[in-house]
């Protein structure tokens, strides 16, 4: 039997969207591909606010964050880091021999705009790397802000990991001038994990063609190529394609605005009752994210226990990340669900704390 994942990401799937990849089988080049392709990729750019093309790419997050790089940084990056998989992003660029140079906040703490003026200023990097939502921390970074420094190095790429805030948060391309925007779907989309979505701009699809030794995978330029056929360079997980298509039309069905406004609003409730409970938040105030809130732990709540417990009530839940595992736990609100499926988890929550403090 499985369990209700109250973790952040792969985030639990509504029953619609499983039954929504069971779609019969379609060979992806295969004119009913190419009119689903369309069609999802459509939808994509309204939701990104954006006229440059949105790319479907068969692997996680992390394919396309190498990809980035290998595309884009032809002299040298900067990598922007406050939490786990802001720094692996670093870690990721010098495995491909490219020269980097990290620039690191406390976790907790977000990346602000004069931490990336002050790095780009040197006139050294030629490509950035930031993280909008640091899903180890809970941190949203300023990024509208942060957009409005990088207007000043035109020369530098911009490329941003939206993996746990796009679809749950406006993300305006169009404003941000992001030269790749990208995310996973296992998060707020509220699909299985194994399929990846990026935008890029036309100034990096220009300035990719020029980088050597950029791979094939994730070339931007085969991409490209096969977008304008509404299709992709190989093969794709059409089975998820159906599913991000179903849950597309349903996030217009919603309405972009009730759909931000019910992340905000889970949001709020989850923050209260992690104090209620009395733990602290561990995101500073203000940069708080949208999709899911860190608790920081109180010194007497044996997380391991709690998240034990749980698992034996069918319920799967966070106990941290990283270097913070067991200091904080992570509860979180996004996708498709709503604040009946958080007050279900405070409910059994506050039923087992009693035991998990002993």
């Amino acid at each position: 039997m499985g369990k209700k994942l109250y973790i952040p990401g792969p985030v639990e799937v509504s029953r619609d969207v499983m039954e929504a990849m069971c779609a019969p089988m379609i060979g992806h080049r295969m004119k009913e591909y190419a009119v689903l392709h369309q069609r999802v990729t459509r939808a994509l750019k309204t939701l990104l606010n954006t006229s440059d093309p949105v790319f479907l790419s068969t692997s996680s997050a992390f394919g396309v964050m190498e990809g980035a790089v290998r595309n884009l940084v032809q002299k040298r990056c900067a990598n922007f880091a406050n939490g786990a998989f802001s720094a692996k992003w670093h870690d990721v660029t010098r495995r491909c021999g490219l020269e980097a140079d990290l620039f690191s906040a406390e976790w907790g703490q977000p990346i602000t705009p004069e931490m990336v003026d002050s790095a780009l200023a040197s006139g050294k990097y030629d490509a950035m790397t930031v993280v909008h939502n640091e899903t180890s921390t809970g941190v949203m970074s300023p990024l509208a802000e942060i957009a409005e420094v990088m207007k000043k190095y035109p020369e530098v790429s911009f490329i941003v990991d939206t993996v746990s805030s796009m679809s749950a948060v406006p993300l305006d391309l169009a404003a941000l001038q992001t030269d790749v925007c990208l995310a996973g779907v296992q998060k707020a989309f509220g699909l299985p994990p194994g399929l990846a979505v990026f935008a890029v701009s036309r100034r990096a699809l220009d300035k990719a063609k020029t980088t050597p030794d950029r791979g094939y995978y994730f070339d931007f330029e085969e991409f490209e190529q096969n977008d304008l056929k509404d299709n992709t360079p190989s093969t794709p997980c059409i089975s998820l394609i159906y599913a991000l298509d179903h849950q597309l039309a349903k996030m217009m069905a919603e309405g972009l605005d009730n759909r931000y406004a019910r992340h905000r609003q889970m949001a709020e409730m989850t923050r209260q009752w992690i104090q209620a409970q009395g733990f602290g938040l561990f995101a500073a105030e203000g940069y708080r994210s949208m999709t899911l809130t860190a608790g920081q732990n109180d010194q007497r709540t044996d997380l391991e226990k709690l998240k034990k417990l749980a698992s034996e009530r069918g319920y799967a839940i966070d106990n941290g990340y990283g270097k913070i595992k067991n200091k904080t736990f992570r509860i979180p609100h996004m996708a498709d669900f709503t604040p009946a499926d958080l007050e279900e988890l405070f409910t059994l929550l506050e039923e087992l704390l009693p035991e998990a403090r002993g």
